[in-house]
């Protein structure tokens, strides 16, 4: 990879899938906290009940901005299970604790992986202006502060506030223009082909994919020149 620092003035960080779990989609986290909550379902039945929940969340406002991530994965877990129970997958006696479970091994996971990331965003920070965007549910600030990193992002453009979602090149754009700066000065750092890096280069940003293990097959198999496969590389850039 050739990628010149020297030229950028700001970062754009997405949050989900980024920062909280070192570039896997969030399905794959939840996955295998089933697998260690004992949870026996198939995957492919494990992910109609993600994206149904998620369908949910979107119609329905269950996440409120005192959320913080805890609450949030307990909202989601419950959501799944239930879902699962209805469709004669999961025994409804158990939703509410094997939900607890999930929602536990979830959150400590993402803890672990936001607290990986602090190093990085604490030496980026010192010398670039760092914006979050996030398609999050209108709590990202409770999120971000629970996790102790509220600090690195004085902007946050989240998509529950501003109406407009990734992949909209939009919610990118709001981002550069809280800096002040234009697009090719900004380096936006994400998780997801289609919603991050396919927008943000629409838009004219420099890009770094941080690509874990993504929702479908065709963005595993996706090839791009500028792919980190953990944010610690970030700080090897700046050091050469």
């Amino acid at each position: 990879m050739d990628f010149d620092l020297s030229k950028i003035k700001g970062i754009i960080f997405d949050y989900g899938g980024t920062l909280d779990t070192g570039g896997d989609h969030w399905s794959e986290v939840i996955w295998d906290a089933y697998r260690k909550a004992g949870i026996a379902v198939d995957k492919p039945i494990f992910r109609e009940a993600y994206v149904e929940a998620e369908r949910e969340l979107a119609r329905t406002r269950h996440i409120l901005p005192e959320h913080d991530f805890h609450d949030l994965l307990l909202i989601k877990m419950r959501l799944e299970l239930q879902w699962l129970s209805e469709n004669g997958h999961f025994p409804p006696a158990q939703v509410e604790e094997k939900a607890a479970e999930v929602a536990r091994i979830c959150y400590e996971a993402a803890k672990a992986k936001v607290a990986e990331a602090i190093p990085v965003l604490e030496e980026l920070s010192g010398r670039f202006r760092l914006v979050l965007v996030s398609n999050f549910y209108g709590n990202i600030s409770t999120v971000l502060k629970d996790f102790g990193i509220l600090r690195f992002f004085p902007d946050i453009i989240e998509s529950a506030v501003v109406g407009i979602r990734k992949p909209d090149p939009e919610i990118f754009n709001l981002g550069v223009r809280k800096m002040h700066l234009l697009p090719q000065e900004v380096l936006v750092i994400g998780d997801s082909y289609r919603k991050d890096i396919l927008p943000a280069e629409k838009l004219g940003c420099r890009v770094l994919w941080l690509k874990g293990k993504g929702w479908t097959p065709e963005e595993d198999a996706q090839l791009h020149p500028d792919i980190i496969a953990s944010l610690d590389e970030i700080l090897g850039m700046m050091a050469e």
